[in-house]
């Protein structure tokens, strides 16, 4: 029987580490300018070395970026990274380098997070931008909720409205499972049994929560909230309770049916209608929520006045931080203890990894953008119905990025531009192709075109689906019939009979 043997062998290989610095770089990546802020706040708490860079910004990379020549992108002028900083914002698309345990503080404090915000200019394939925007009136403002949320004031109404403290432990239960349109949209009997009671004593307690204002809140469904209101108006008799337990035929715009259904006449049911066409149907976006934010951008695009593009990152949003050297040097210095020398040395660590991921984030940022500017000058130009189709591959290959890193950069920012203000994935839509091997067509541009020919209907003239698809082939665009009908659903546009029925009554 062979003896069992114990053997020491030493191999080579390659292997992705993903370290909690790496990993924070990524993170970073992904969160806007706002909740960046946030975390940057909170590292400020956290960490003695850090500090806010109080410092005006260099108006050298806005100077310079008009001196660029029209016609030709400006050459972002991006100083090499660090590896580890590089490394760890292609960390998931291609293989780690080095040992990112050390971060050499020498030298931070020259450069804060942040500076290396800059700009690209560049004139457009065409013709100068329209829309009139000045990013000077951006009004952030316009964007907040109210200060008092659906929830504040629910609970308001609760503690006048019953003294009973289990009432009010059912009550503030209820009220924080509401959504922010106002809707309770759990189960009652999971609510019983989690709260130990029996259903009837949450339905008395909702049934005093749908007392509350706004009318029809805490309703566990459109009719429900409507019937709510109209209660509330003295307006909900049988005819009406019938058209509210028939709603899907008031959508279809079948009001022979509903007539049948509710046993009045034709002007019975256009009153009725009418009627319920003054509610409102999400009584909770009165109020503020506490999940609602504002929404700021963090990429700006401006028409320059030779008629080209500029592109830069929103400063106002953008956390400015730097690793203080010389407290560094002093508490160095005064640290006995290992334990000590060991939480300032991990304390430096991370204030320059955090200083060169801030930085790095900035960079990648305003490359990524600026080449989504260059591919949908057209866009900007002329509107969507010129935006052309685009894939995060598209991007990548042309920044010499991974495409993960395409998609973590856009994942949750926003760009003001001379049309308005929209996601960087907007940019993003699949390609329709031509007729007769022409450039393939925008999605978004596509959906776009339907739109504006169903605009353009009449009670003679409304358009099938079939007939869209004809239109759309003229027009060189190749698409299959349930591809519009798949574009016209997406646009919440109803079938061609209920068009129809729409624009017959209109008349």
């Amino acid at each position: 029987m062979a003896g069992i043997l114990q053997r020491l062998d030493m191999r080579q290989g390659q292997s992705l580490v993903m370290t909690p610095q790496l990993q924070q770089a990524i993170k970073l990546l992904q969160l806007s300018n706002i909740e960046l802020t946030e975390f940057v706040e909170a590292e400020l708490e956290r960490n003695p070395l850090l500090e806010r860079d109080e410092r005006s910004e260099d108006p050298q990379p806005a100077a310079e970026a008009a001196d660029a020549p029209a016609g030709e992108p400006r050459e972002l002028e991006l100083s090499q990274p660090s590896n580890d900083a590089q490394d760890a914002i292609d960390a998931d698309g291609d293989m780690i380098h080095g040992d990112d345990s050390r971060s050499d503080l020498a030298g931070v404090e020259q450069g804060a997070a942040g500076d290396a915000v800059g700009m690209s200019s560049w004139s457009p394939s065409s013709g100068g931008g329209g829309g009139g925007f000045d990013g000077e009136d951006y009004d952030a403002a316009a964007n907040a909720s109210r200060e008092v949320t659906l929830a504040e004031h629910m609970h308001n109404q609760l503690s006048t409205a019953t003294s009973d403290p289990v009432e009010r432990l059912i009550g503030a239960h209820l009220i924080d499972l509401a959504d922010e349109d106002g809707y309770l949209r759990a189960d009652l009997d999971e609510i019983a049994t989690r709260l130990g009671l029996e259903r009837s004593s949450v339905e008395f307690v909702l049934s005093m929560l749908q007392s509350f204002e706004p009318a029809g809140v805490m309703a566990r469904d459109l009719s429900e909230c409507l019937a709510l209101q109209l209660r509330e108006r003295d307006r909900l008799d049988p005819a009406m309770a019938a058209l509210l337990d028939n709603l899907p035929l008031l959508a279809r715009h079948d009001y022979d049916a509903l007539t049948e259904l509710c046993g009045v006449d034709a002007e019975d049911i256009d009153e009725m209608v009418a009627e319920i066409r003054g509610l409102t149907p999400k009584p909770g976006l009165a109020y503020g929520s506490d999940s609602t934010r504002a929404v700021e951008p963090d990429v700006m695009i401006r028409e320059s006045p030779d008629g080209g593009w500029q592109v830069e990152l929103n400063t106002e949003t953008l956390p400015r931080v730097l690793v203080n050297q010389r407290y560094y040097a002093e508490i160095s210095a005064m640290a006995k203890s290992e334990k000590d020398k060991e939480f300032i040395s991990e304390c430096g660590q991370n204030a320059s990894w955090l200083v060169k991921s801030l930085d790095q984030r900035a960079r990648t940022i305003l490359k990524v953008a600026s080449e989504i500017v260059r591919q949908q000058d057209m866009f900007l130009a002329q509107g969507v119905a010129y935006l052309r189709p685009l894939n995060l591959k598209t991007v990548a290959d042309a920044i010499s990025m991974h495409e993960s890193t395409v998609s973590r950069v856009t994942s949750n920012k926003y760009v003001s531009t001379p049309r308005g203000l929209f996601e960087l994935k907007y940019f993003f839509t699949s390609a329709i192709p031509a007729s007769g091997g022409g450039e393939a067509h925008s999605a978004e541009a596509v959906r776009h075109r339907i739109k504006l020919l169903i605009d353009q209907e009449t009670a003679t003239t409304v358009l099938s689906d079939d007939k869209l698809v004809e239109l759309l082939r003229n027009e060189g665009i190749e698409i299959a019939r349930r591809t519009v009908a798949k574009y016209r659903e997406a646009l919440n546009i109803p079938s061609s009979v209920q068009r129809r029925r729409i624009l017959k009554r209109a008349g």
